[in-house]
Order: C-alpha cells, then sequence, then structure tokens
C-alpha cells in the first residue's frame, strides 16, 4: 500500500519532465500547434461572431456545418452525406449517422433544427441571422432526414450553410446558454474547446472520437500576442509555429529566416477605405467622389504593401463569383477633386477623422491617406484602435471615414453584396456605411433568388455599378492571405475565405 501510494504521489498526470533541483522544466509541446495571433475572437459563438478573425478559430475546428468546402473550394457533403432540391423552395438534407457532438450528445436532426432555430429566433437577436433571412423553417423528417423550407428561391444557399455562420451547436450548449452568448462551444468538429482566457489564449485538444480523419496534432493553442516582432521571434526559437496576419515590412524578415517561411494565398476578400454616408460632410455624395479622386492607389499597392494583394476594383475579390471586371474606380485627378468639394461648399476642405485598427498595413495606409488629402484641402485625424474597440465603434455607426476589409466567408457575392450593401444589414451585419438605396437593395435580392448564373451575374454588376457611382467606398487592395509558418510544420493552409486550416498540419 505504502509503494502504491508512493507511485501515485510521483505521478502528475501531466506530460512534464523534472530537472536535477526538481522544478518542472514545463509540459511536454512537441505535438502541440502554437498560433500566435494580433487580436484576440471577440467571441466563440458562430451566431454572434462579426469578424473572419474569429470564426478562423473555431469554424471546420470545433463546429462543422452540413456542407463543406474542399482545397479548391468546390462544395463537398460534410455532416450531410447528400442533398436535393425539391422545388425552388425546399432542400433536403440527409444526414450521416453514428456523429457525437463534443458533450457526447447524438447528433441528429433535432439539432439541426434546434441549431437554426436558435440564430433565427428574434428573441436571441443574433447579428448573424439576416445571413438565413430566407429560411422560413427547418422541419424534422425523421432522425437523421431534415428540410429547409425557404420564403423564396436563394441559390447561394449551400455556400452560406458551409460557412461559419451554418456550423451546427450541441443541442445541450443551446439549452444552457439560450440567448446568451455560448463561452464553452460544443460541436462536432476534430477539435474539443478546452479554454479561453480572453486577451491571451484559446486551447483545443484533439477530438479523438471524431467521426472523420483525425488531427494529427493532439493540441492547438491560440495566442494573443500583438506584438509583430515578437510572434515571428517566437517562431524562430521554436515557442510558436504559425504566426497571422504577417505585414509585408516583416515578410523579407521571415524570407531571411532558417527557421520560418512565408505563406501566401489569394484570398476572397478586399480592403476597402469607408465613409459613413448619414454622417457630415460625407452623406453629401460630391464630397465622397472627391476623396475618392484625391487618392492615388498605384502609389498605395507599391509602397505601402509592397505589392502584395492586386489592386482592386470594388469590394469582391477576382476569384468570387459575381465579381465585375469591368467595373472602373474613380481615377486619381486633383483637379475634379477641388472642383467637387467646392461645389458641395468646401473650397477650402475640413477636417475628418479616420479610424483603423491597430495594425501596421492599416496605420501605413491612414498615414497615406492623410498625406494625399492635404492636396485638396482635408485635414485627416488618424484614430488607431484595438481591434475589438475599432469594431464596436464602426458597427455603432462612430465614424465618418474608415479603413476596414471583408474577406467572404462563401465566395459568392451575395454574402458581400447582402451583408455590406443591403440596408437591413446595416451596423453589426456589414453595413458600416449604414448606406441604403432602394434599388440597389432590389437588385440583390433579385440576385438571391436567381436561378441562372450569367442572370446572377448581370444582377450584381447593375448592382454595384450604382455603388461605384455613389461612391461609397474606395476599393483599395485584394487580400492575400499571408502568415509566418515554421519550418517544422506542413499540412497548413489559409483558405480563400481566411479561415485557418490546421486540421492536416503536423509537426516534425
Amino acid at each position: 500500500m505504502l509503494i502504491f501510494l508512493v507511485i501515485a504521489g510521483c505521478s502528475t498526470g501531466n506530460n512534464t519532465t523534472a530537472s536535477e533541483d526538481g522544478k518542472d522544466k514545463g509540459t511536454k509541446k512537441e505535438n502541440t500547434l502554437i498560433i500566435t495571433r494580433l487580436s484576440d475572437a471577440e467571441n466563440l459563438d458562430h451566431q454572434f461572431m462579426s469578424t473572419i478573425n474569429a470564426a478562423s478559430v473555431t469554424h471546420s475546428k470545433i463546429y462543422e456545418g452540413l456542407v463543406g468546402r474542399d482545397k479548391n473550394a468546390e462544395i463537398q457533403p460534410l455532416l450531410a452525406k447528400e442533398w436535393r432540391q425539391i422545388d425552388d423552395t425546399t432542400w433536403e438534407f440527409t444526414l450521416r449517422k453514428d456523429i457525437k457532438f463534443h458533450d457526447g450528445t447524438d447528433f441528429t436532426s433535432e439539432a439541426v433544427k434546434a441549431t437554426f432555430d436558435r440564430l433565427l429566433d428574434p428573441n436571441v437577436g443574433s447579428p448573424r441571422a439576416g445571413v438565413f433571412k430566407m429560411v422560413k423553417e427547418v422541419k424534422v423528417v425523421d432522425d437523421y432526414t431534415v428540410q429547409f423550407f425557404l420564403t423564396e428561391p436563394f441559390s447561394p444557399l449551400l455556400s452560406i450553410l458551409a460557412s461559419h455562420e451554418g456550423g451546427i451547436i450541441s443541442p445541450k450548449a443551446i439549452e444552457k446558454y439560450g440567448k446568451e452568448i455560448i463561452n464553452e462551444p460544443s460541436g462536432t468538429g476534430p477539435f474539443v474547446f478546452e479554454s479561453w482566457t480572453p486577451g491571451q489564449e484559446i486551447v483545443f485538444n484533439k477530438n479523438k472520437n471524431y467521426w472523420g480523419t483525425e488531427a494529427k496534432v493532439d493540441k492547438v493553442v491560440f495566442k494573443v500576442v500583438p506584438e509583430e516582432t515578437t510572434r515571428i521571434s517566437m517562431i524562430e526559437t521554436g515557442e510558436a509555429h504559425i504566426s497571422e496576419p504577417l505585414s509585408v515590412t516583416m515578410m523579407e524578415t521571415v524570407d531571411a529566416s532558417s527557421e520560418a517561411k512565408v505563406y501566401r494565398s489569394e484570398g476572397f476578400g478586399t480592403e476597402y477605405i469607408g465613409f459613413n454616408v448619414q454622417e457630415e460632410p460625407f452623406n453629401d455624395v460630391r464630397v465622397r467622389k472627391a476623396v475618392s479622386h484625391a487618392i492615388e492607389m498605384d502609389s498605395i499597392i507599391d509602397g505601402v504593401f509592397n505589392n502584395v494583394g492586386k489592386k482592386a476594383n470594388s469590394l469582391l475579390g477576382s476569384k468570387v463569383f459575381g465579381f465585375h471586371e469591368g467595373l472602373k474606380p474613380y481615377e486619381y485627378n486633383l483637379n475634379e477633386a477641388k472642383r467637387l468639394l467646392a461645389e458641395a461648399g468646401f473650397p477650402n476642405g475640413f477636417e475628418i477623422t479616420l479610424k483603423t485598427m491597430d495594425n501596421k498595413e492599416r496605420i501605413n495606409l491612414a498615414e497615406v491617406v492623410q498625406s494625399q488629402l492635404k492636396g485638396i484641402g482635408i485635414k485627416v485625424n488618424i484614430e488607431v484602435s484595438e481591434y475589438g474597440a475599432f469594431l464596436d465603434q464602426i458597427n455603432s455607426g462612430d465614424s465618418e471615414m474608415f479603413i476596414l476589409s471583408w474577406r467572404n466567408a462563401t465566395g459568392d457575392a451575395d454574402y458581400n453584396q447582402y451583408n455590406l450593401i443591403h440596408s437591413d444589414s446595416q451596423g453589426a451585419s456589414g453595413n458600416t456605411f449604414f448606406y441604403s438605396n432602394e434599388e440597389v437593395d432590389r437588385l440583390i435580392e433579385a440576385a438571391r433568388s436567381e436561378k441562372n448564373p450569367g442572370k446572377r451575374i448581370e444582377l450584381y454588376a447593375q448592382a454595384q455599378q450604382i455603388q461605384m457611382e455613389e461612391a461609397i467606398y474606395i476599393p483599395v487592395r485584394v487580400i492575400e492571405n499571408v502568415a509566418a509558418i515554421s519550418e517544422s510544420i506542413s499540412g497548413f493552409s489559409i483558405s480563400p475565405s481566411g479561415y485557418l486550416e490546421i486540421n492536416d498540419v503536423s509537426i516534425k
């Protein structure tokens, strides 16, 4: 008995080693993937997330949808093994069997219904509810068959079901949290939630009971490390494996490192300068056009971004369905800019605040815009905030002019146009321009229900042309996903939507 107690007392249950002086050397990390990030997730409930930054943590790791995308961004079966469209407004999905949520609950049609009932419940108040506003009812046919009844035809349904908003939540979590934000996410994915220390780190463990191919790492830690040089240093010293985002100013440093390399891939999204069109002086289209004419974008792409990410002509990346190749942004023309300002009653310019998050390229971009707008008499005050605080400000309309990006989770123009432009999406849903145009709304809605792909593209082209004529934003560049990764890992990628793909990552 005494021998047993001595042995038990020596075992901590943790994978640790001890030094000669008896002190713990720390938890063994050989198969723990460490990801350092600029900022934390705003929450871990994908029905309340408004950023890919947050969704990238949980999507396809904790939560999974009925369908997903492969490495070529093509829709593939996931929790649903097959589906069919019964008529214009009815879709039926046949679910996989023998899948369990992380809390042990069986995955069935009831879980699918509970997930979407919560998302669409006005008492819950999810800011993502508008994405699925066309869903009238989710009906359980049997344990493994579920039907979606829509209020109108909706062509991009599968693309949205494949995004983070389509992730299926454990009914137990829904029952526990109700209309409150879920703090302990439980899904069916290859990783299980362990802990979240806001502002510091999020920890997941491998789901050893995963229904699909198990993850190759045992644990993943998302660490918040605001200082980029520290993030890169952690890769070089072996303290981390992935650092994202990677600024263009640090790319050469990473390229020169023997321990790290640069990961690059083109995304669906774009970066842009936006106007709050309800705030003076930007409630005057002539002022917005003047500012658009006064910004020389070629020098910004070269000088600020070092030609990482090509110049954009709209809010849509060139790989997105609905991209309008022929759309022309405003040409650099100071004389026209000055004429428009004078016509709007500002011959001597004015003073405004440009808001941005604490990101190096965004700050550099803001400084160049500040310098360029001096040329037409506009004094620009730059206000830099931590990402969460910045997002709160622009979502609430506390802005005049801002720098932002939209990564487009689905690769379909609807996700971009409805969220960023439609009148119903003003605020946290994405329309931080607080723009409203009945004709544009009509075109976006018509494109949603149109089955013919060619006609959908034409409708989006018309909508984008009106948006450009009303100068509600200045397109900057198509986003390129850039990260620093350790030479010791393989299998990492970032999807065109901007989601970190880590299920196939292995550590040498």
